[in-house]
């Protein structure tokens, strides 16, 4: 059984006459009849009988068609959809990022893409989750592009640097810190401190800072992003040790730049190396990297 026979079904079901169903598939009504009987055979029923010049459906035949119908309309759906995914101009990108990022940055980016030429029509899937689990779903397919930290050792995926956040010292509204002269990174050693989820991009980086400088800080809690940070600080939890981001502004914090060191946390998109895309996901890499200079 294949397409064919199931289309040659239909179509004789619909017209109840060989020779007119011939015409408009355009196939000879020999070869129409030979692939019926076979389907039938097949079947091991039979799904038509004559009636005077025509034919009708036998009682079987009506049990299939009701299927096929359904089959072919599968079908038909599923050739749009994979046909509209092709289209330059429409198509659907799943995509996933961090949670800061999540404010303004990528609202921002999806708006301006779909505001350019020939991309109104393309959809997005919108995801928010950590570095780590992003990468394991981005090589199973699960997203096309994502945005975060940069994970080394990982040769399928190309890693393109999008955004630079210097890395801020916050600290609960009128902290000791806040009078000090000169902020330093050692000054964390003080004060307990709110830090990221470990297994994080950010965790990771913010520790390899720590152990570049040779330093243990007491680390009262640990968190999945800056928000979550910035509020524990707000209540006076403790100091963090954060990205800057716009939503710090939110929170009844004091932002503390660092006077002997000036780290910065890098954002990358990343998307699988050697992966066919869709029109729609190269369009929008292409955007992406057209506009890094202004994600500054």
């Amino acid at each position: 059984m294949n397409l064919n026979q199931l289309s040659y079904f239909q179509k004789i079901a619909t017209l109840q006459h060989y020779h007119q169903a011939a015409r408009e598939l355009n196939v000879s009504q020999p070869s129409l009849s030979r692939s019926i009987a076979n389907l039938e055979e097949e079947l091991g029923l039979p799904l038509f009988r004559k009636n005077g010049r025509n034919i009708e459906l036998t009682k079987y035949g009506k049990i299939f068609l009701e299927h096929v119908n359904k089959i072919l309309e599968e079908v038909k759906i599923a050739e749009d959809k994979m046909k509209a995914l092709a289209n330059a101009k429409g198509g659907h990108i799943d995509l996933a990022y961090v949670f800061p990022l999540a404010k303004s940055y990528i609202p921002h980016l999806v708006r301006s893409f779909l505001d350019s030429e020939d991309s109104s029509n393309i959809t997005f899937s919108m995801t928010q989750e950590i570095t780590n689990k992003m990468l394991r779903d981005l090589k199973s397919e699960k997203y096309d592009v994502i945005f975060g930290s940069y994970v080394s050792n990982e040769p399928e995926i190309e890693f393109v640097p999008v955004i630079n956040q210097e890395m801020v010292v916050i600290t609960p509204l009128e902290h000791p810190l806040k009078h000090k002269k000169e902020v330093l990174l050692e000054d964390l050693l003080s004060y307990p401190v709110i830090g990221y989820d470990r297994t994080s991009g950010l965790g990771q980086y913010t520790n390899s800072i720590y152990r570049q400088n040779r330093m243990e800080p007491e680390i009262a809690f640990e968190t999945s992003d800056e928000n979550a940070i910035a509020a524990l600080v707000a209540e006076n939890f403790g100091v963090g040790f954060v990205a800057h981001v716009e939503s710090l502004r939110e929170y009844d914090v004091e932002i503390l730049h660092l006077s002997n060191v000036k780290p910065y946390h890098t954002v990358y998109m990343a998307y699988l190396k050697n992966n066919i895309m869709i029109p729609a996901v190269e369009k929008f890499i292409g955007f992406v990297k057209k506009t890094i200079d202004k994600s500054y």
